[in-house]
Order: structure tokens, then C-alpha cells, then sequence
């Protein structure tokens, strides 16, 4: 099965638009629901925060798809993560969440992001065992019916990304064609 590696070019993708809390999250890691019942394991965590916590990228991490009959992988390196967590917040998109990809939601808003530094990283705090690169985020749920009828529910486990890259391969083949193009000019306008 082929991998292909997931890049933003700076001309077309633009990243990572919005998060979804979905059920089953294509980086195969849930989130931890800082609230009430998850208290007694996480001593210093509020009842009353209502706030999600997981990664939303993980380099180098081989995710499944599927297009038609082709199946394959896609990754994100440490360096595509790191931008694509960066270019997220500074375009603003921090408010742009999404129920399984489908259902714009309001009143979830993500309020912390960053990337795993070291080994001592907070996230290990709430049992998260990230690997250094991982984009995490800490997500407020200010919706009632969301709360109550997804999160508390367990019927969302986890962030999904949503947004634009440009695939490697492709844009290999493109600088290829283009690379070739400006050769055949360059012959051209040489012959003349």
C-alpha cells in the first residue's frame, strides 16, 4: 500500500480549518474529558472546566484512507505539524469546530495548543503519551446539548483534523512538469 506524505504548500493549502470531535479519531488517539468524573484519578482538575484534551496531529503517524477502490496511508512530518499548528491560530480558526466532520457546532472553542516538546510534557499529566511533535490541544465545550449528549455520553472520543495539504508526491510531479516546461523555453528561445 502506498504512503504519501501530507505537506502545506504555501501557495495552495492552507491547513488545518477546523476540529471535529468525532467517535473515532483517523490518528487513533482519544481525548481526555476534563470534567466531573474524571476527578478522582486527576486531583487538581475542575468539575467545571468542560474541557477536552488530545492530540490533534501526530508526526509521522501512518493514518488509513481510502478513495474509491484505492487504499493507502498518509503522515504529516514533525515539521508539517509544527506549521500547520501555527498557520491554524494565526488564521484565526480556533472557534471552527465540527461534529464528525458534518455538523457545524457552536460554543466550542479551542483555547490552549501546543506542540510536545520532551518527554516532561503536561499532557502526561492527564495519562496522554504523546510522541515529541504531537500538536495537542485543550478544547472548552460551552454547548449544553454537546456536552451532555456527546462527550458525557462517550459518543465522541477524539479530534479529526479538518483542512487543505498538498500531497508530496503530487507536487514532486508538478515541479517535475514544470521544471521540464521551463527547459523546453529555455531550448526554444537557445534554437532561435
Amino acid at each position: 500500500m502506498r504512503i504519501v506524505e501530507l505537506i502545506l504548500d504555501d501557495d495552495k493549502a492552507t491547513g488545518v480549518e477546523a476540529i471535529s470531535i468525532v467517535e473515532n479519531p483517523a490518528i487513533e488517539e482519544n481525548f481526555v474529558a476534563l470534567n466531573k468524573e474524571i476527578e478522582i484519578k486527576l486531583a487538581e482538575v475542575d468539575s467545571d472546566k468542560r474541557i477536552l484534551m488530545g492530540a490533534a496531529l501526530i508526526p509521522n503517524k501512518n493514518i488509513y484512507r481510502r478513495s474509491g477502490d484505492e487504499e493507502y496511508y498518509i503522515f504529516f512530518s514533525k515539521d508539517t505539524v509544527k506549521k500547520a499548528s501555527e498557520l491554524y491560530l494565526m488564521n484565526g480558526f480556533q472557534n471552527n469546530a465540527t461534529l464528525e466532520h458534518s455538523t457545524k457546532l457552536k460554543d466550542l472553542s479551542v483555547v490552549e495548543s501546543w506542540i510536545v516538546e520532551s518527554e516532561v510534557d503536561k499532557s502526561r499529566n492527564y495519562g496522554l503519551e504523546m510522541p515529541i511533535g504531537t500538536w495537542m490541544v485543550s478544547m472548552k465545550v460551552n454547548n449544553e446539548d454537546v456536552w451532555q449528549e456527546f462527550v458525557k455520553t462517550k459518543k465522541v472520543k477524539g479530534f479529526s483534523i479538518e483542512g487543505y495539504f498538498s500531497d508530496k508526491v503530487e507536487m514532486n510531479l508538478q515541479k517535475a512538469k514544470e521544471d521540464e516546461l521551463i527547459e523546453k523555453i529555455k531550448q526554444l528561445l537557445k534554437d532561435e
